[in-house]
């Protein structure tokens, strides 16, 4: 089993980045995917999650201004960051659980997997 996220980077504040996470090794198709960031010092925050019944949803902190989306041909879920702030800094990780609907409420370890995150950083 793999996640494997890619597209982070430097930008400055009020720019775009997405990023992108590869999945293999699981059935994808039947899998709800999440983004989570852990800024330096705090603990790991859930950010957006895309689900099996295709319903998606946002932290309020990013509602508005990040688009979780996925390509299910290609294994592969996104995460679509707009007007970027500095208080987005952090690691970006992609998570899968199996079967997981909008009307589950998880914890970090709750997930079945984890990828090793990619580092997005928003300059003033």
């Amino acid at each position: 089993v793999m996640l494997v996220e890619s597209g982070g980077g430097l930008v400055q504040a009020g720019g775009n980045l997405t990023l992108s996470c590869a999945a293999s090794g699981f059935t994808f198709t039947a899998s709800g995917m999440s983004w989570a960031r852990q800024a330096p010092g705090k603990g790991r925050e859930w950010v957006a999650g895309i689900y099996v019944d295709e319903i998606t949803r946002y932290a309020e902190s990013v509602q508005g201004r990040f688009t979780i989306s996925r390509d299910n041909n290609k294994g592969t879920v996104y995460l679509q960051m707009n007007n970027l702030k500095p208080e987005d800094t952090a690691i970006y990780y992609c998570a899968a659980k199996h079967k997981l609907r909008a009307s589950c409420l998880l914890s970090n370890s709750d997930y079945d997997y984890w990828g090793q995150g990619t580092q997005v950083t928003v300059s003033s």
